[in-house]
C-alpha cells in the first residue's frame, strides 16, 4: 500500500512540540527521565553509549532547515541526546554551524546585493566550487543572513521556515544544549565535525585550534564529555588525540580518500581504513567509526538493500563502536524496494532499513528525522 507523507499533520504536531516541549511518539521529557517508556526513554538508555545511540544529523533537518538552533532544539525535544554539528570558520576566527563553507545553497546570501562581490570559485578538496564562503565573512556579516532549506525538492514543507533563522555559532549550540539539558533533566551532547581540515589550514584559518579552545572553555576536554569530535580526515584527528581528551570519531566514505592523504600523496583510501588493519590503526586515536551506511549494508545491482559486510564485526574486534550515516525518510534516499513511489518528498519504509542496520549490530546512527529513528530504536530494544 502506498505510504503518504502526512505533511499537514506533521507540521501541526511539530508546532505543538516546539511550544510544549513534548517528545514525539513518547512520554514527556520528565516521564522519560523517570523511565516510563517511549522513544525518548529508548534514547535515554543509550545515554552512556551502551545501547545504540541516535544522533540528530544536523539537528532535525527533516523538519527545520539544517544546522539552525531551531533544528537542534527540535531534535533534542524529540528525544535524542546527541546532535551533529558541522563546523566551518569565519573570517574573524569564529566557528559556525554549516554543512559546508559554501553558503549559497543554505542561506539567502544571493539576495544581499552588498555581498554580490564576494561570490567566487574555490577548489575545495579537489572540487571546483562556486558561491559564497564563510571564510570571507565576519560573524557579524553572517548574522545578517538567514537560513533556507537546502533540498526543497525533498522537503518543500521546510521552505515555510526560510528566512526565519540565523546562522548559529558552535558556542550558541553549546549554550542551547546546556539550557535544554537543564529543562529536560538529561545530559545532552554534540558531535562537532571538523570540515575540510586541510583546506582551511592551507588558507591560514585552521578549525582545530578554535575547536580545542571552545571545548576547554566549556569543560568538554575530558573522556566522558558530552562531545565527540568527528572528521573525514585522519591527520587532524591524530593530532587532536594528543591535544584533548574528548572522544574522537573517524568518518569514512564509500568512495575516495581522505583529503589529507591526497594532499600528502598518500595512496591509501577510505577502503584501506576499513580493513581489519586499518581499523586497528584507527582505534589507536579514536573510539568511534562513522562509515557511510553503504559500507555496512551495500545495495545490490537493483539498488535494493543487500547483505551486511564484515565491517561492524571487524570494527568491534578492533575496539571501535560503529555509528553510520545518514538515514532519511524520503524516497530518493532509500533502497529501491523500500520506496513508496517516485515522489521525491514522500516517505518510504525507513523503518525496515533502520531495523536492518540495528540487527547488523551498529552502535547507533545519524538520522535526519530523529523521531522516526527513535521509533526504530524503541522497537529494536523492545522498550
Amino acid at each position: 500500500m502506498k505510504r503518504k507523507r502526512v505533511g499537514v499533520l506533521a507540521l501541526a504536531g511539530l508546532a505543538l512540540l516546539s511550544v510544549t516541549g513534548l517528545a514525539v511518539g513518547s512520554a514527556s521529557a520528565s516521564e522519560a527521565s523517570s523511565g516510563s517508556g517511549g522513544s525518548a526513554d529508548a534514547a535515554a538508555h543509550g545515554r552512556g553509549h551502551d545501547d545504540p545511540v541516535i544522533i540528530g544529523h544536523r539537528g532535525a533537518p527533516g523538519y527545520r532547515p539544517e544546522h539552525t538552533l531551531a533544528s537542534y532544539e527540535l531534535a533534542y525535544r524529540m528525544g535524542v541526546d546527541w546532535v551533529d554539528v558541522d563546523l566551518v570558520p569565519t573570517k574573524d576566527g569564529q566557528l559556525v554551524a554549516r554543512h559546508e563553507p559554501e553558503i549559497g545553497g543554505t542561506t539567502d546570501v544571493a539576495k544581499h546585493p552588498e555581498f554580490a562581490g564576494r561570490k567566487k570559485t574555490v577548489v575545495l578538496d579537489g572540487v571546483s566550487t562556486t558561491g559564497w564562503f564563510t571564510q570571507d565573512f565576519t560573524l557579524a556579516e553572517l548574522k545578517t543572513l538567514r537560513a533556507v532549506e537546502r533540498i526543497p525538492a525533498n522537503r518543500p514543507h521546510n521552505t515555510l521556515y526560510n528566512g526565519r533563522y540565523q546562522i548559529a555559532t558552535y558556542q550558541e549550540v553549546l549554550d542551547l544544549t546546556k539550557r535544554l539539558g537543564r529543562e529536560l533533566h538529561r545530559t545532552l551532547g554534540t558531535y562537532p565535525e571538523v570540515k575540510h581540515s586541510t583546506f582551511f589550514s592551507s588558507i591560514g584559518n585552521p578549525t582545530e585550534p578554535k575547536l580545542v579552545s571552545i571545548l576547554k572553555r566549556n569543560g568538554l576536554d575530558r573522556p566522558d564529555a558530552p562531545a565527540i569530535i568527528q572528521s573525514f580526515e585522519v591527520t587532524n584527528l591524530i593530532e587532536l588525540h594528543k591535544q584533548v581528551r574528548t572522544p574522537l570519531l573517524q568518518l569514512t566514505s564509500a568512495t575516495g580518500a581522505p583529503a589529507d592523504f591526497v594532499a600528502k600523496g598518500d595512496k591509501r583510501t577510505y577502503q584501506d581504513i576499513v580493513t581489519p588493519q586499518g581499523l586497528r590503526d584507527v582505534a589507536k586515536y579514536a573510539k568511534y567509526l562513522g562509515p557511510d551506511k553503504g559500507q555496512i549494508i551495500p545495495r545490490d545491482a537493483s539498488d535494493n538493500l543487500g547483505t551486511p559486510t564484515a565491517l561492524v564485526a571487524d570494527a568491534h574486534k578492533a575496539g571501535l563502536k560503529v555509528q553510520p550515516y545518514t538515514f532519511r525518510n524520503e524516497n530518493p534516499f532509500l533502497p529501491a524496494n523500500l520506496r513508496s513511489s517516485a515522489e521525491p518528498d514522500a516517505y518510504g519504509d525507513v523503518f525496515t532499513e533502520e531495523s536492518a542496520f540495528l540487527k547488523a549490530g551498529v552502535d547507533g546512527f545519524f538520522a535526519d528525522q530523529p523521531d522516526t529513528a527513535l521509533e526504530s530504536l524503541h522497537a529494536f530494544l523492545g522498550r
